[in-house]
């Protein structure tokens, strides 16, 4: 009789690109991709925050769409783009304007649900979701900031979606 599941405990390779660079790794069959991230690959930025996909602490981006990786199964990124918030920059030591425009309006306080809260809202630009200000707090409904940062998050949203074309013309809207 053959056995269609592989046994606990068992390691399989993984072939992932994240932030660019192409990565092998073995991980076990149920490894989360936050745990891969953070324990194998020792990019730490992504963090775990309830590890039951409720606070946003752990998004990503796989294959551009924002992914909670504390539910994301790793091996189900096998061949695909991942980029974490250790990605989101460009070379040569520049900011990605959403971190910029999160510092800019004090969209942090503790930090903590900071990398989740701008993965979120980069993709929050990107999919044209920050039309307003009502638009932008229902997409970022999932990140959840324990020091209630959400006014100065929902301002940085709309500079850097005013910036880009997107938005309602809200560059330099105000806390």
């Amino acid at each position: 009789m053959s056995q269609s599941t592989t046994p606990p405990g068992l390691d399989l390779a993984l072939t992932v690109t994240v932030n660019g660079e192409r990565q092998e790794v073995r991980v076990p069959v149920q490894a989360t991709l936050l745990d891969v991230l953070r324990e194998r690959l020792h990019l730490t930025g992504t963090k775990k925050g309830c590890d039951h996909g409720q606070c946003g602490a752990c998004t990503v981006h796989v294959g551009g769409q924002p992914h909670l990786s504390c539910l994301t199964l790793a091996l189900s990124c096998e061949g695909r783009e991942v980029t974490t918030i250790e990605g989101l920059a460009p070379a040569g030591g520049e900011l990605h304007p959403m971190q910029a425009a999160f510092i800019e309006h004090d969209a942090f306080q503790c930090g903590y649900c900071t990398p989740g809260q701008i993965m979120s809202a980069v993709a929050c630009v990107q999919q044209a979701q920050a039309g307003d200000a009502d638009a932008i707090r229902e997409f970022m409904s999932g990140n959840l900031c324990r020091c209630a940062a959400y006014p100065q998050i929902v301002a940085a949203i709309q500079d850097v979606a005013g910036q880009s074309g997107q938005g309602a013309g809200t560059a330099g809207a105000s806390r």
